[in-house]
């Protein structure tokens, strides 16, 4: 039997309805609906849609996730027919995040809502984080001091765009990368982010763009903050700092 054939059985044992009642509820004969469930033949796209809306389940989840292993309440369904699986806990009841490692940050482009890849990724246990989905991912670069290679950002998934607060920070996966920023400010076609390191310039992030948020909730240094890392961005500071003030120079001789 397919995912989808155990997965129509179990929606509709949990719904407790006969196989009579959804096949009545989908317009289709009740032998044709067993046919599902036996994994006997596939159901048509326009099936499909109708079965979906049943359930109150998403195709996407319907064909590639075992929801028997779920907890369908904890399910978070995403736009576009993406999924975020719900928040596992260990024997002891403290939340398990998932830990993106930096090898693997470019491959959670593409498995995301892959429930294999993301089930394969190590996890950890903080009990100061509840209530929330969180996930821990790699910071890159000098965008963000103090926060550079060897760090990483825990975040908490951002449900809704409009709950973004100016002057925090976030983890934007976009289908360039992953990148954490300051959020500004948002129109109907992005957000608006910058650095904490002046050397980069504020851009905005088009939502078009955007696969999930994570609202920063926790960092985790795994390398010493050396002095000379602070002193580096002073000195980049010092030389923005001195660009800005020739750039207005030469305004002021034109």
């Amino acid at each position: 039997m397919s995912i989808f054939s155990e997965n129509i059985r179990f929606l509709r044992d949990k719904m407790k309805a006969s196989q009579q009642k959804v096949s009545d509820e989908i317009s289709i004969t009740r032998g044709r609906y067993a046919t599902y469930e036996d994994g006997r033949s596939e159901p048509p796209i326009e099936i499909l849609v109708k079965l979906s809306k049943y359930y109150k389940v998403s195709i996407d989840l319907l064909l590639t996730v075992d929801l028997r292993k779920y907890p369908m309440d904890d399910v978070v369904n995403l736009p576009n027919n993406r999924i975020l699986l719900p928040m596992k806990v260990d024997q002891t009841g403290e939340n398990r995040i998932e830990i993106v490692p930096q090898k693997a940050s470019m491959g959670y482009l593409n498995g995301y809502n892959d429930p294999e890849f993301v089930e394969g990724l190590q996890h950890l246990s903080l009990p100061f984080l509840r209530n929330g989905k969180f996930r821990a991912f790699p910071a890159d670069g000098d965008s963000m001091p103090p926060y550079n290679d060897g760090t990483y950002i825990v975040g908490k998934y951002l449900e809704d765009k409009k709950d973004l607060k100016k002057g925090k920070t976030y983890i934007f996966i976009t289908k360039d990368g992953i990148v954490y920023k300051r959020y500004s400010k948002q129109n109907d076609s992005g957000s608006f982010v910058s650095s904490d390191n002046s050397f980069y310039e504020p851009y905005e992030i088009k939502w078009s763009e955007v696969y999930e948020i994570w609202e920063f909730a926790c960092s985790i240094n795994t390398k010493e903050l050396r002095i000379e890392n602070i002193e580096y961005q002073e000195i980049r500071s010092m030389f923005e700092e001195l660009r800005s003030e020739i750039r207005g120079q030469d305004k002021r001789v034109q």
